[in-house]
């Protein structure tokens, strides 16, 4: 794989300017065009657009992985591994409320990372992550 192409996702959200601060304040994602539906932000390099739509009863699945409920859907960036730690603490100065607090997840292991799970204001699931050695993201 050559340069990495920067993704698109765009999400949904019952309250735009909750989420509007938390990505912009929060995240410190840098904010590109808007409407009064939708906002663009950089984040981490991706596109993420999130989008008004009235708030859902849908119940949030998870999936067990590694002894954890891991919350599906969910989306992300991996980060460098410092860049990872720095960006928990910050996260935890900042009083986010974790699903899963920042860990090591499959310790010793192929595949082994850290990694973080918590909730924007409208409840969409993040993770953020980080491998000591990036050989290991698609390793088997």
């Amino acid at each position: 794989m050559s340069q990495l192409s920067p993704f698109h996702i765009a999400i949904p959200v019952h309250n735009l300017e909750a989420c509007r601060t938390f990505y912009r304040e929060v995240l410190n994602c840098e904010e590109g065009r808007s409407s009064d539906h939708w906002v663009d932000f950089n984040f981490f390099g991706h596109q993420l657009v999130i989008h008004y739509k009235a708030k859902s009863l849908e119940d949030t699945t998870t999936n067990a992985v590694d002894g954890k409920a891991v919350p599906v859907p969910h989306y992300g960036v991996v980060l460098d591994w410092d860049v990872f730690h720095t960006f928990a603490e910050t996260l935890k100065q900042k009083d986010i409320q974790f699903i899963i607090a920042p860990y090591i997840r499959f310790e010793g292991l192929v595949g082994e990372q850290a990694t973080m799970f918590f909730k924007d204001p409208a409840g969409n699931a993040l993770e953020f992550k980080a491998f000591k050695d990036n050989n290991q993201l698609f390793a088997k």
